[in-house]
């Protein structure tokens, strides 16, 4: 695995950039958040790495900070989200403002980002609560969102697939008091399940 390189900037050309290490040059593909923190061509620099192996290719990405590389392998970890969406996430956003936009649970917000659709953002804040809560240093719960989280249960059901009053039905009864969304979520989808 190649985890940093560091040489001179050869060329930069979003999101491709090529860096001269000891003679042999590399192509990354990088974010323009790292982008906007490159030196000139000429310059020293130094990446964060992620190397992709696929049978068709081996791909490499440069990152300008080890936080914005931890979040763009969580990003592959969500299911439908590959490392070209994962890319122009982290162009579209920062790392602190993800943390955010997770934190308020704030879907609309995501929905600027080309490409990304209501069900695949209410996806993103799902499955990205809870490690984005310890890569922040802070519980899960800390970025448990701050509204009802019956009503956040339901989105993200609908988000999901179900028609509205399917998702009322199978979280009728349902109490939030001390749950998360997600354990509304579940209950309700074992519900639906159950038929």
């Amino acid at each position: 695995m190649i985890g940093r390189i560091a040489g001179t900037l050869l060329a930069k050309s979003p999101p491709l950039l090529l860096v001269d290490v000891g003679g042999v040059g590399y192509e990354l593909d990088a974010p323009m958040s790292t982008f906007y923190r490159l030196p000139a061509v000429g310059e020293p620099v130094q990446l964060h790495t992620h190397l992709l192996v696929r049978e068709d290719a081996q791909l490499l990405y440069g990152f300008a900070s080890e936080a914005e590389r931890a979040l763009f392998r969580q990003l592959l970890k969500v299911s439908g989200v590959g490392a070209k969406l994962a890319l122009v996430i982290l162009s579209g956003v920062t790392v602190d403002e993800l943390l955010a936009i997770v934190a308020d649970a704030d879907a609309a917000r995501l929905v600027r980002i080309p490409g990304i659709g209501r069900k695949t953002a209410e996806r993103l804040i799902l499955e990205l609560r809870e490690p984005l809560g310890r890569m922040a240093g802070a519980p899960a719960s800390a970025l448990a969102p701050r509204g009802d989280a019956l009503q956040d249960a339901a989105s993200a059901l609908e988000a999901l697939g179900y028609k509205p009053t399917e998702a009322r039905a199978a979280l009728r009864d349902l109490t939030a008091d001390g749950q998360t969304s997600e354990d509304l979520i579940r209950a309700a989808l074992k519900r639906l399940m159950r038929g």
